[in-house]
């Protein structure tokens, strides 16, 4: 129990390390090797001391509170550790580690270009810091302070290379965004702190909003922390700001920050809120269902690698929000049991999609660092150029295409047998719309797997497209480090699915009462064994053993007679990269069958092809919402013309209607 007592210091050192690591930084503008050798060092010392900080709170669980000295006279900051906070300690440690190893070689193609090595570290570090504050806050003013603080300084990440349009424009999109997000998370607080009298957590906790005050922080809630966490239609930042930004704040962006957001949503929803309603798990059911399906869709479509990846990131959230919807309806029908399964589902599907997107972003950064080039159109052979980091990319590709034995089916398959379950509600509407979920589930995983298919295939198979693709080189040892430290994360949590579900549970538990087994290390049975089991390790030995005598058997007995002769290649002239598939190629069977879910612009010109897939809700939501906005400031612009007459009468009006309102 001694070892208990550390969860609190552990998260301090990460903090401190955090903030060291902002100060350092500074000192890069002079010094640009200072980057490498004591920044991006104090980062790894401070995702060291979130990851035991998170093991040590799910290992003995239990919450551990303490005040700070800090804040305001009458409100100090309240900081706390708990096994939720546990379970995003781990995920924000893990990926955090793999970025500080990787980050050196990556920045260090930044030193002799126009972009500021300290703005890169400064802000790096008070991203992680605020991360890390959202976490830990034990109340509102805490968590809203953290909160801007993060979106903050992952604003400038993401403008870091401001030479570019393209990249301001994303950085502007993502700050509105991320501003509307955060007023409607202030609200959401407003709602609670008025029906508890405090902005601390545990009060809130004891003390909870009426049905109607529920629903409307419920609402407010979604909006802001859906907003960031990438739901459709509020989604519209995520595939601007993520290729945008370097690919290492690339990934601590999908791997960690959409998880702090849904962090935010369970603490607020599923801790603070009160007793759950039907009406939020059909709405979280509806919204995750219809993200999930949209983000699998748009990513099919994508030809830019990042981009491909930050839709995919939508997926994933979504899978995660309808697995949270089935905990709501669970817990309203009485079967606490099915809650905490399909609760675990959706921390297990965090879990997976932050090891397994941090490692594809951080592989699609070494494309790019490799081969200066991330359009999967002028990609291609690059397995024979860097074979490591293909390797790499194709056990990541894997995972979330969901192959077993790999970790991001250990999660989609809990998912699945929490929806199978739907056969225990009594109600007829809930038996409709939960299977039903289920199949848009299980569509999201076969176009998944189409998806990152597609991305492999053509990226690291067939010929090489460009000239940049035929020059490719493999990374430095550094960056091929920090992506090898995700996959040794990828084959504890695929091939250990018992223990760490042990762990996960205990989240579960503090947010749904009830207990969750996976029944031993070798075999996971959720439910019972006479519904479902599943073991990664026999599956593992029986495809190596299947691996190896087909080795054996094809492989020849004698080398020597083998006669090597050039093919008959039937009159034709050797094939050339135009002859294989193109990432559009591949995609335009689903384009067709989907095709009124996409804006689509399509070009056919004598020996040339060009499409667009353009985003509906941009168009006919955002767009035009903006033009509205437009309107609106044009018109407050005449109403401030410089005449002193009309400011007299727009004070005398304003005036008048104050009079009335407080008569």
């Amino acid at each position: 129990m001694m070892l208990d007592a550390l969860v609190l210091p552990l998260a301090g050192v990460a903090v401190l390390a955090a903030l060291a690591s902002a100060a350092v930084s500074l000192a890069a503008s002079r010094w640009p090797r200072v980057l490498s050798w004591l920044s991006f060092p104090l980062l790894g010392v401070c995702a060291l001391a979130a990851l035991a900080s998170g093991i040590d709170a799910l290992w003995f669980g239990g919450a551990h509170q303490a005040v700070l000295p800090l804040g305001l006279p009458w409100l100090p900051w309240e900081v706390n550790v708990d096994p939720l906070t546990g379970v995003f300690l781990l995920i924000l440690g893990a990926v955090l580690l793999a970025v500080a190893v990787y980050g050196p070689g990556y920045a260090r193609e930044f030193r002799n270009g126009r972009d500021s090595l300290a703005a890169l570290g400064v802000f790096t570090a008070l991203f992680v810091l605020g991360m890390l504050g959202v976490l830990l806050a034990a109340d509102a003013f805490l968590f809203m302070v953290a909160w801007e603080l993060m979106s903050l300084a992952s604003y400038f990440l993401v403008a870091f290379q401001h030479e570019q349009a393209e990249h301001r424009h994303a950085a502007f999109l993502y700050l509105l965004m991320a501003h509307v997000a955060g007023l409607a998370i202030l609200l959401a607080f407003g709602v609670l702190a008025a029906a508890s009298g405090s902005f601390s957590f545990a009060v809130m906790r004891s003390m909870h909003p009426d049905a109607f005050w529920a629903a409307v922080a419920f609402a407010l809630a979604l909006l802001g922390f859906g907003t960031k966490a990438g739901l459709a239609p509020l989604h519209v930042w995520l595939p601007e700001a993520h290729p945008a930004a370097p690919s290492h704040i690339s990934a601590l962006m999908s791997a960690v920050m959409l998880k702090v957001a849904l962090y935010g949503f369970l603490r607020v929803v599923f801790d603070l809120l009160g007793p759950p309603q039907w009406g939020f798990g059909v709405t979280l059911v509806l919204v995750g269902g219809a993200t999930a399906v949209m983000g699998v869709l748009f990513a099919l479509q994508q030809t830019d690698l990042k981009r491909l990846l930050a839709y995919s990131s939508i997926e994933n959230l979504g899978i995660i929000f309808l697995a949270l919807g089935l905990a709501q309806i669970f817990q309203v029908a009485g079967h606490p049991a099915l809650a905490a399964l399909a609760l675990v589902a959706a921390l297990y599907q965090a879990l997976n999609h932050a090891l397994l997107k941090g490692l594809l972003f951080l592989g699609a950064g070494a494309v790019l660092h490799g081969a200066h080039e991330r359009s999967l159109e002028h990609l291609g052979g690059l397995l024979r150029r860097m074979p490591r980091t293909g390797w790499f990319f194709l056990i990541g590709c894997l995972g979330m295409a969901a192959v077993p034995p790999l970790n991001g089916f250990v999660s989609e398959w809990l998912t699945f047998q929490a929806a199978l379950q739907a056969w225990q509600l009594h109600d007829s509407l809930l038996r409709i719309l939960v299977p039903l979920a289920a199949a848009a589930l299980a569509l999201t995983a076969a176009l998944g797997a189409a998806v990152f298919v597609r991305a492999f295939g053509t990226a690291f198979l067939g010929r090489a497209r460009s000239r940049q693709a035929r020059h490719a080189h493999e990374v430095g040892r550094g960056m091929l480090a920090g992506q090898a430290l995700l996959v040794l994360g990828i084959a504890i949590a695929a091939l250990l699915p018992g223990p760490v579900l042990g762990l996960l549970a205990r989240a579960a538990t503090q947010l749904t009462g009830a207990a969750v087994s996976g029944d031993g290390w070798l075999w996971l049975t959720p439910i019972s064994p006479s519904v479902a089991s599943y073991a990664p390790l026999p599956i593992l030995a029986v495809l190596l053993v299947v691996g190896a005598l087909g080795v054996a058997l094809l492989r020849p007995r004698r080398r020597a007679a083998i006669r090597r002769a050039v093919p008959w290649d039937c009159g034709f002239a050797p094939p050339t990269p135009r002859m294989q598939y193109s990432a559009a190629g591949f995609a335009q069977p689903q384009r067709r069958v989907f095709a009124p879910l996409y804006a689509l612009h399509e070009q056919v010109t004598p020996g040339r092809y060009e499409q667009a897939v353009g985003d509906r809700a941009w168009r006919q939501l955002y767009l035009p919402l903006g033009t509205l906005t437009d309107r609106v400031a044009d018109l407050a612009r005449r109403m401030q013309a410089g005449h002193v007459r009309r400011y007299l009468a727009w004070s005398l009006i304003t005036l008048l209607v104050l009079l009335w309102i407080v008569s």
